[in-house]
């Protein structure tokens, strides 16, 4: 059965349309609005001013009646659409039997089930173990807690335009400092940063860009002092960079030749968004470790770090965990989530979601060089917005354009070191048409922008 058919959530009766019944927002979303400005910190933001009270397919529909073309999908995370009626069954049953035992206390099956079923999806051939957490941040400070501990080296580098989260060590990682850094500091110690392939910027080879990276790391850190690189095989919040061929396998020979441990961060590009299970499929790579989040669960929080079974072991027995870590409600939903991946074409889903994203917005480049770039793979392409002549970011003109859309009824994010990229992705349930409709009316909102 595929999931175009069934996933259509808030119910079979959710109507896969663009619908716009006020100015968005609605007077029931300002009260929401008004309600969280009270009683929500002011750091927490949102980028759609819309009260959510049903999703699926392709749509969020608010609490005014309007019904907003959705792609962005919670930001990597409904996939399989929201509330995909495996996953509802899944957390139904689960959340009846235990919402908890913690499975550091007393073990349960779904856990496990888990774990096994991303041993044998990870790329390689070799034995693998994972280990459970809560979000994508958690599975990269674990990555490198299990790397420093079997290498019993210290050091970590991270890339240019790289997103690694927000507690104290994966900001350290992350390259972008508002909003991601600004007035956290200071941040974990032995992180450094080497520059990335960003072939619309660098214009370099793969091989150049990985010889510049590898000798800033031999020079600045050495590899003995080195436990892990870690990167994103297409980086995400930095601008859908995706590296020049012969990159990522350049990087991942140095580590091989010199034990330092490769981590894929794949919490954004994991389980099918680029129209492989993982990214590093696409770049014929095999990571030590490769950290999951987003994706995985349909939705609900689960995060895992899936690597080499030697190095996963090199933690002492009580070394890894958390209380609330592969939650049996939350393992329900991504069993129930890797069978949709496995089972409804998802990935050839992606692949033709890429096919229509790439073709509407190369037919747009075409006739405005205000898109300077359309890049990515699968249901995860991305348009970077820039100055038709000098080819410098125009963040300006990307907010405008998101502003614009959002208005519209259409949801989409931003991204990007410079703040100008739109990144498009849509769930993989959306309906052809509505994701046409949705792409036309980007391309609508740009066009009304004047030249600057």
């Amino acid at each position: 059965m595929s999931i175009i058919d069934t996933a259509f959530v808030g119910g079979p009766s959710l109507a896969q349309e663009r619908r716009i019944v006020t100015p968005i927002p609605g007077p029931r979303s300002q009260e929401l609005l008004e309600r969280k400005r009270a009683a929500v910190a002011a750091g927490v933001a949102h980028t759609v001013p819309i009260e959510t009270v049903a999703a699926g397919g392709g749509v969020v529909v608010d609490a005014d009646g309007n019904s907003l073309i959705d792609l962005g999908s919670g930001i990597a995370v409904t996939s399989v659409g929201n509330a995909h009626p495996g996953v509802v069954a899944a957390v139904q049953q689960a959340v009846a039997q235990f919402t908890h035992t913690c499975f550091m206390i007393s073990p349960y099956d779904s856990y496990v089930a888990v774990a096994e079923k991303l041993n044998a999806l990870a790329p390689g051939d070799h034995e693998k173990k994972s280990a459970l957490f809560n979000s994508g941040a958690e599975a990269v400070e674990n990555a490198v807690k299990i790397a420093r501990r079997f290498t019993g080296r210290p050091a970590v580098v991270a890339f240019d335009h790289a997103y690694h989260g927000r507690t104290n060590l994966t900001m350290a990682l992350t390259a972008k400092a508002m909003p991601y850094k600004s007035g956290f500091g200071p941040f974990a110690s032995e992180v450094y940063r080497v520059p990335a392939s960003y072939p619309f910027r660098d214009g370099l080879s793969g091989a150049d860009a990985a010889a510049t990276a590898i000798s800033l790391i031999e020079k600045q850190i050495g590899a003995d002092n080195l436990a892990a690189v870690i990167i994103e095989p297409i980086q995400g919040e930095g601008g859908f960079i995706v590296p020049a061929d012969g990159f990522l396998p350049a990087v991942v020979d140095w580590c091989r030749a010199n034990g330092v441990v490769f981590i894929a961060d794949e919490v954004q590009t994991g389980f099918a968004r680029t129209g492989a299970m993982f990214a590093s499929e696409l770049f014929g790579i095999v990571p030590d470790l490769i950290t999951t989040a987003k994706g995985i669960a349909g939705g609900m929080p689960l995060a895992a770090v899936t690597g080499r079974a030697e190095i996963m072991d090199a933690t002492h027995g009580g070394g890894l965990g958390g209380t609330y870590g592969g939650n049996p409600v939350a393992c329900a939903a991504a069993l129930a989530s890797i069978e949709a991946f496995e089972n409804e074409g998802l990935l050839g889903r992606a692949q033709q979601i890429g096919g229509i994203l790439r073709a509407r917005l190369e037919s747009v480049q075409a006739s405005d060089p205000r898109i300077g770039d359309v890049r990515g793979h699968g249901a995860m392409i991305a348009a970077e917005f820039v100055d038709p002549v000098t080819k410098a970011p125009d963040a300006a003109l990307t907010a405008a354009v998101a502003k614009a859309a959002i208005a519209e009824g259409v949801i989409v994010l931003t991204c990007g070191t410079y703040g100008n990229v739109i990144r498009f992705l849509p769930p993989l349930s959306i309906p052809d048409d509505l994701l046409i409709e949705g792409l036309d009316v980007v391309a609508a909102a740009l066009a009304a922008q004047p030249p600057r």
